[in-house]
Formats: structure tokens, C-alpha cells, sequence
């Protein structure tokens, strides 16, 4: 039978089970998942490990939580401003700070990044969960910039292939410092190949 875990009401209680999700994120941050234990996370978040328990089964429910949290971070600087998007002329001046932004999360959530893609190969609830994001934001960016007529033909590739262009260079930027690489040189590449892929032209 599965184990029985609260859901807390009171602010206290609440307050409690969001600092150990928060020790939860510092530590698979820091140390990786499989480094991490329950006792670690309960002695960060300033509780007992029998507290831990009162609201989660296990570490993989912390995970679950974490993983959420992160999942937000990435998606709702970029979704803020797929909505201020209002034209062509919006969608080709918006690439620099999309790329910034995809740049900002990868840095700021550096170790967190590493921890859920190396689970990703051996956990397949959390590759579901890469999947099912990957799908969700090319939809959504997709249906946006056809609905403004941005895009018209093969719009979920072209999104698609950009999100993989992002990500591969953020990769290169963040983790891997090749020194013959000038990134500023390879950043305005990325925006000249963003801008091509999706037809768009200064005025």
C-alpha cells in the first residue's frame, strides 16, 4: 500500500514543506540527485527527517517537486514575452533577449540543468517529463507566431529546430569554453541563423 503523505493548510506547515523543496533544488544543484539523501535535505531545510516523510514519500517526490520548479524558471521568462509579441517586426526584435534568456537560465540554474539531464538516460519518468516540456513549448510558441502570421509553413520544425539551436549553443556558452570559439562572434551568428530560419527581415 502506498505510503500516506499530508498536504499541509496551515502557513507554517506550508512554509516547512517549501523549504525542503528548496533544499531539495540547492542540493541536486550542488551534489547531483543520487549524491543527495533525505537526511541531507531534511538538516538544509532546517526540519526533522520524520518531517521529510510527513510530506513525501520518498526522495524521487522531492525530485518531482524540484523538477516542476525548474521546469517554470525555464518557461516563464520566454512565455512573458511570446505574449508581447504583437507582429514580424516584435518576433525579429525579440531573438537577442530570447537568446538571453535561454543563456540566463542555463547559467543561473547551472548545476540543477546537468542534475535532471543525466536522469534523463536512466529515468524514464523524468525524460517523459523533458519530452512532454519540449512539446509543450514548441506548441504553444508555434501556435503563437502562426496565429500572428508570423510563421506560416512548417511552423512547429521551425520551432522546434531553434529551441535545438538555443540549447546547443547555451551548452557551448555555459559548460564547454572551447577557447578558439569567440562566443560573441557565435552569439550574433545564432541570432543571424534564428532570424533566416524563421523568414524574418528588418523592415
Amino acid at each position: 500500500m502506498a505510503k500516506t503523505v499530508r498536504e499541509p493548510r496551515q502557513e507554517r506547515s506550508i512554509e516547512k514543506k517549501n523549504r525542503i523543496i528548496q533544499a531539495g533544488y540547492e542540493l541536486f544543484s550542488d551534489m547531483g540527485y543520487h549524491e543527495t539523501n533525505t537526511a541531507l535535505i531534511a538538516k538544509r531545510a532546517g526540519v526533522s527527517t520524520g518531517i521529510v516523510y510527513g510530506y513525501f514519500r520518498d526522495k524521487k517526490d522531492i525530485l518531482r517537486e524540484v523538477t516542476a520548479i525548474y521546469m517554470d524558471k525555464i518557461t516563464a521568462p520566454i512565455l512573458k514575452l511570446l505574449l508581447e509579441i504583437k507582429s514580424s517586426s516584435d518576433a525579429l526584435n525579440s531573438i537577442p533577449a530570447v537568446l538571453d534568456i535561454v543563456l540566463t537560465a542555463h547559467k543561473e540554474n547551472s548545476g540543477m540543468h546537468e542534475a535532471l539531464h543525466s536522469l534523463t538516460h536512466t529515468d524514464p519518468e523524468i525524460n517523459a517529463v523533458f519530452i512532454a516540456f519540449e512539446d509543450e513549448i514548441t506548441l504553444k510558441i508555434a501556435s503563437r507566431l502562426t496565429e500572428l502570421g508570423v510563421l506560416n509553413e512548417d511552423a512547429n520544425e521551425k520551432v522546434h529546430f531553434a529551441m535545438d539551436i538555443l540549447q546547443s549553443f547555451a551548452h557551448e556558452y555555459v559548460f564547454d569554453h572551447h577557447e578558439y570559439i569567440d562566443y560573441e562572434r557565435m552569439k550574433a551568428l545564432v541570432i543571424q541563423t534564428l532570424t533566416a530560419l524563421m523568414g524574418l527581415k528588418h523592415a
